[in-house]
């Protein structure tokens, strides 16, 4: 079964459930602001991912701009920004979508 964090006044958001709805799959809703995966979870995938250290933050975010983590973001070691997206999760790039230790962040398929 599929959990999915959201933020529920997320439009994003909104567009996900509604696509795993219609297409009758299986999920368990999580609110980010409420709960969030455990930073050992963040940190393996900080660790396991190729991309750019941005990946898994929500870059639009107030509260990353209130940061400044713009700038302090390729300073930080995983293990902080693992910290970071364990601690908050306005700082949660979002729909966060986890099938095992798997894991997709953003927009599914096209709505």
């Amino acid at each position: 079964m599929l959990k999915v964090y959201c933020y529920k006044k997320c439009s994003t958001c909104k567009k996900a459930i509604k696509w795993l709805d219609n297409h009758s799959i299986d999920y368990k809703y999580y609110e980010i602001t409420e709960e969030r995966p455990q930073e050992d979870l963040f940190k393996l995938w900080l660790q396991d991912t190729e991309k750019k250290a941005t990946y898994f933050f929500n870059t639009s975010g107030n509260l990353y701009r209130t940061m400044n983590l713009k700038d302090k973001l390729k300073e930080l070691s995983i293990e902080e920004k693992a910290k970071l997206l364990a601690d908050n999760g306005m700082l949660i790039k979002r729909p966060l979508v986890i099938k095992e230790v798997l894991c997709q962040k953003g927009l599914m398929p096209k709505f």
